[in-house]
């Protein structure tokens, strides 16, 4: 079984419901610093109302301490259990599906607007050929690049209608991660994080789940991206600083042995050609 490797998992998870503090270490362990147990404070009156975001906190806590024992097969069924039990449930595979079919009507989107914008400037350069004489830019021109100027915006992001509890919903499938990526499931990590970000998309523990399960698959160009995302969340975190440092120089190397086998490869071609050999 892998170590826990980052330092993203959701305090809410670990030490600050168990009273103790935690300190994860870059590229090592969680290291779990006990301290003076809070007195026990009495059961909530058996008439307190239960209502399904108390159950799911419940789960959550169960999930909590099972994970703290490093039962991580009992702590992803404590999660997703304290997932089921929220008002408005969500099912990580029906919303992946449907943003990336989000995604596929914007990428074409973007190609029709590509498309009809080359039709365009060929319609223009015609239209400046005719008219070598004019030094102005007709007023129906400025009119279109105007519109094409509107038109020129980033693809739209995937939302989905307001969840309750979203951001709890967002903590549980984060947590959730963390167990995938000890059960060295990945790619789930990486779904429960991908759905804990719809949900939250300033929520800088999942990007720094998604960007160590990332790395786990050698993704490191993914990895990086997410870790400078939740730095750009909080810039003050020496550790995720430290984290983006280290994933930028693992990064760099890897894009420096592309280039050399790049070049390699362009060498080889050349003495083929030339019939070096």
């Amino acid at each position: 079984m892998s170590e826990f490797t980052s330092e993203g998992f959701d305090l809410d998870a670990v030490g600050k419901d168990s009273g103790e503090d935690v300190i994860f270490e870059i590229g090592g362990g969680a290291t779990v610093v006990p301290v003076e147990e809070p007195h026990q404070q009495s059961s909530p009156s058996s008439s307190t109302p239960s209502t399904p975001i108390s159950k799911a906190e419940e789960w959550k806590q169960r999930g909590n301490e099972e994970f703290k024992k490093k039962n991580y097969l009992e702590a992803y069924d404590m999660y997703t259990e304290a997932i089921d039990a929220c008002p408005c449930p969500v099912d990580v595979e029906e919303i992946l599906r449907q943003r990336d079919e989000f995604d596929e009507m914007e990428r074409e989107k973007a190609r029709s607007r590509m498309e009809e914008e080359t039709k365009q400037r060929r319609r223009n350069d015609d239209n400046d050929g005719k008219e070598e004489n004019s030094k102005e830019t007709s007023p129906s021109s400025k009119k279109i690049q105007q519109q094409q100027q509107q038109q020129q915006q980033g693809p739209a992001t995937f939302e989905l209608s307001h969840q309750e509890h979203g951001d709890k919903l967002a903590i549980f499938l984060n947590n959730r991660a963390a167990t995938n990526i000890l059960l060295e499931r990945f790619e789930d990590a990486i779904k429960d994080a991908d759905v804990a970000l719809i949900l939250n998309p300033i929520y800088a523990r999942a990007y720094i789940r998604r960007s160590s399960a990332f790395e786990k698959t050698e993704r490191t160009e993914e990895a990086l991206r997410d870790i400078k995302r939740a730095l750009e969340i909080e810039p003050s975190n020496a550790n995720i600083r430290k984290s983006a440092m280290r994933l930028q120089k693992i990064e760099d190397e890897r894009l420096e042995k592309l280039k050399v086998r790049e070049k390699m490869r362009f060498m080889r071609q050349d003495k083929r050609k030339n019939g070096s050999f």
